[in-house]
């Protein structure tokens, strides 16, 4: 950009006159941090890192994914919510941050007033898979085979209040049976275990899945989405396996901290509408089951509303406990 742009952006600044649209339509002038509140290598931090490719060939500058792991995806989370409202901290969220905002009392910020939705960016589904060595071959038999033996199915998640554990709770209280968590720190462990016969069950993601499952080292015995995933086009989904109603998405939204500026989050929308427009994008998100989805910054915090409102539901219902 020329010294006479940006002498001119300053003097629209100055006299309030298209200030912020013109600089939104300068943006970016310098790297872009994008937070991912999972440790290099989940699932997270794949998807996020392919969007954070797509929007540095868009923009022509460098998008950083920012690792910022724990405590359940808080720490970045909220390093994102306290950000300065200037585009140039972007949050690559997911479920967690709604169960959050029911599960985790000590938080200090709230997702709905901190945090502005730009787009959602994929709607993904978990499969429920269980060692080789399980007598079932489908959740109906699942389900029988833990009321004939109450507690004696032992199912792994990424720890306490994670979309695996709750996905599995909410299993066990529409069915009404009796199965016991094993909570690990983080989803790497857990398949570890599941692999060595140590749990029976995880409700994992395609992406930790899908190597182990075609391996013929895991059975993939139903998704939690409504409808099948072109990733397992054979494998049914949850609700269409004896559980009526059941569902368990998970997603992936881009934000921004609240008080960011109606013409840099239009610019980010923008973007993220075309990055995910890409049908390489496209297809390396349903190679891992997912499916890319933008939306308007309205349909995505009404979505984030009503996933805030299920996940307390269920949260209620199954009586789980966070760790703080």
């Amino acid at each position: 950009m020329s010294i006479k742009t940006y002498g001119y952006i300053a003097f629209c600044v100055v006299n309030g006159i298209a200030g912020a649209s013109l600089a939104a339509e300068a943006f970016p002038q310098r790297p872009v941090r994008l937070i991912v509140p999972y440790a290099p290598g989940a699932a997270q931090d794949i998807m996020g890192r392919i969007v954070a490719q797509r929007l540095t060939e868009a923009w022509g500058q460098q998008v950083v994914v920012d690792n910022r792991s724990g405590a359940g995806s808080n720490i970045g989370v909220e390093m994102a919510a306290r950000a300065q409202p200037d585009g140039y901290t972007l949050l690559f969220a997911n479920e967690a941050m709604a169960i959050n905002a029911t599960l985790t009392k000590s938080r200090t910020f709230d997702p709905l007033r901190d945090l502005t939705p730009v787009s959602l960016i994929s709607i993904n589904p978990r499969v429920f898979v269980v060692h080789s060595s399980v007598p079932a071959g489908s959740i109906k038999e699942l389900i029988a085979l833990a009321r004939a033996k109450p507690g004696a199915l032992r199912y792994g998640s990424s720890g306490i209040g994670t979309g695996p554990h709750l996905a599995a709770a909410l299993l066990g209280t529409m069915t009404k049976v009796e199965l016991t968590h094993v909570p690990y720190k983080g989803v790497a462990p857990a398949m570890t275990d599941l692999l060595g016969g140590q749990i029976q069950m995880i409700a994992s993601t395609l992406t930790s899945a899908m190597q182990q499952i075609q391996a013929g080292k895991i059975k993939a015995l139903a998704v939690t989405t409504t409808k099948r995933s072109p990733a397992l086009p054979n494998v049914p989904t949850v609700a269409e396996s004896g559980v009526p109603g059941y569902e368990a998405t998970a997603w992936s939204m881009l934000m921004v901290a609240a008080g960011t500026p109606r013409a840099l989050i239009a610019r980010l929308h923008e973007s993220t509408v075309r990055v995910l427009d890409h049908a390489d994008l496209r297809k390396r998100f349903a190679a891992d089951g997912g499916e890319a989805t933008s939306s308007t910054g309205e349909q995505a915090a009404k979505f984030l509303r009503e996933e805030i409102q299920r996940w307390a539901k269920v949260i209620k219902e199954a009586g789980v406990q966070g760790e703080n």
